[in-house]
């Protein structure tokens, strides 16, 4: 039955809530395999085997948050703090032109000490001295002015996951002072500013259920991303959900395969997460419709620090200095890497 209502993702792009809810939970072998087949098609449709790069460039591990399940948050007194200077987000570009890199991300904790001054003096010398390059921001919520500012400074993307579309789940994951409702106001405002867009959420968090993940769905639905990101939920050991099992790769790789199928064009990223939790994890997501992947251009010296969840793989040389290796794997799996920017279709 389930063959069915995979033929109509296919064929339509959309189902209703019943239909999302037993495509999400199937464990059918034969539903999964026909699924990453569509999947698979469908990008190739659009993008072929080209899989872009990103250069991840964690900026902060300061947080003025202090969301129950992130390793950076607020009151996690054993996190290891630090800061990039311009000169070392810098070098972190060069190296990553160097490498190929044609988009760079610069991602950080919710940190007052990067106002808009800082940023766009950044992004204007990024800009300047990479004009082929995409600059993309990750940096939390910020005001309409703000997010105006750095757009005019030359800031191309803006990367804000919504975490969960469910009010009741927000609320149970965030302190009480954030609102789910301040957050989709952002990603409406970075959308109406013009930047592209990225959302997405976690698979497999505390108290989610599937009702949850289709809520997720309808929200992204709504808001049409250039960019979905989505990754198992994996426990961090100085946090509330320290004791939590965590999100499982087959559920995270069929909501893939049900997003790649519901968004054909949008770019869809084979996260760390994922080859987290799993040796084969990215590879198996690029064969489920991804085409984005996010190697760590951060100096080796930091990027233990930038610890979201737990075993975060890319800490040590992998990553960014491992590109032939990258290359490879992406090979083994059937793609290729592209050194174009990547913008979405």
């Amino acid at each position: 039955m389930t063959d069915n209502i995979i033929e109509k993702l296919y064929n339509s792009g959309n189902l209703t809530d019943s239909e999302f809810k037993l495509l999400i939970e199937t464990d059918d072998k034969d539903d999964v395999k026909l699924l990453t087949k569509y999947a698979d098609e469908t990008r190739q449709k659009y993008y072929g085997k080209k899989v872009f790069l990103r250069g991840l460039i964690e900026i902060s591990s300061y947080c003025k948050n202090n969301c129950l399940y992130c390793g950076i948050r607020r009151s996690n007194k054993n996190a290891e703090r630090y800061r990039l200077s311009r000169e070392e987000i810098m070098s972190c570009c060069e190296n990553g032109y160097e490498l190929g890199f044609r988009t760079f991300v610069m991602q950080g904790g919710e940190d007052s000490y990067f106002t808009d001054d800082f940023m766009c003096d950044i992004i204007h010398e990024v800009k300047e001295k990479f004009p082929d390059c995409a600059v993309t921001l990750s940096l939390g919520e910020r005001s309409y002015e703000s997010y105006r500012r750095l757009k005019e400074a030359g800031a191309d993307r803006y990367l804000l996951r919504h975490e969960t579309a469910s009010d009741s789940l927000y609320r149970k994951l965030h302190p009480q002072e954030m609102s789910l409702k301040n957050r989709k106001k952002c990603l409406f405002n970075l959308r109406e500013l013009g930047y592209q867009v990225g959302a997405g959420f976690m698979v497999g968090v505390p108290f989610q259920t599937t009702e949850n993940i289709i809520e997720d769905l309808r929200f992204l639905q709504e808001l049409k991303p250039h960019m979905i990101g989505i990754g198992p939920f994996i426990p961090h050991h100085d946090t509330p959900f320290a004791d939590e099992k965590g999100g499982t790769l087959e559920t995270t790789l069929r909501l893939l395969g049900i997003l790649r199928l519901m968004f054909p064009k949008v770019l869809l990223p084979s996260t760390t997460a994922l080859g987290t939790i799993s040796p084969v994890g990215r590879e198996l997501g690029l064969k489920t419709g991804c085409n984005v992947v996010m190697p760590n251009l951060s100096p080796v010296s930091v990027r233990k620090k930038y610890e979201l969840y737990d075993n975060k793989i890319c800490t040590g040389e992998e990553s960014a200095e491992c590109r032939v290796c990258l290359e490879n794997r992406i090979k083994s799996a059937g793609y290729e890497i592209s050194s174009e920017r990547g913008d979405a279709l």
